[in-house]
């Protein structure tokens, strides 16, 4: 698969992920429950202890992380690319957390915090595939 490929596969889960993150950020401040009709615990999920790190909502701590990860594909060559698979790979990491949290503290699940776990490891895949496969890694690789 291409580099073009990847970075434009990489871009469109990151704008689905700056969607999401960014419908829980405004449902955050703005004091509302969410849209939640498949799993009915997304209330719990965004009420919980876990739902901020620091007194900084999780949902903002997503929407910063996926305008990274868009910020990080819109540099070209190496440095992107690897920029955007740490940021994928920290973000991943951090959704495993979450969602571990869901299942085995809160006891609830959060259909939008799943849609973005997926994201977030769809995007640890196609970043680092993108990464390994360049020709530059490859280069550096074998001096």
């Amino acid at each position: 698969m291409s580099d073009r490929t990847l970075r434009i596969t990489a871009v469109v889960l990151a704008v689905l992920g700056v969607g999401i993150a960014g419908y829980l950020t405004y449902i955050h401040y703005a004091g509302i429950e969410p849209v939640c009709n498949i799993a009915h615990g997304c209330h719990k999920v965004q009420t919980s202890q876990y739902a901020d790190l620091a007194g900084v909502p999780v949902a903002v701590l997503g929407l910063l992380g996926y305008v990274g990860i868009l910020a990080a594909l819109v540099v070209d060559g190496e440095f992107g690319r690897l920029a955007a698979a740490f940021f994928a790979l920290v973000g991943f990491g951090f959704s495993a957390y979450l969602t571990y949290r869901e299942l085995f503290t809160i006891d609830a699940i959060c259909q939008w915090c799943i849609a973005s776990a997926i994201l977030m490891t769809a995007l640890a895949i196609v970043c680092v595939w993108r990464l390994v496969s360049s020709a530059d890694i490859r280069d550096t690789i074998a001096a």
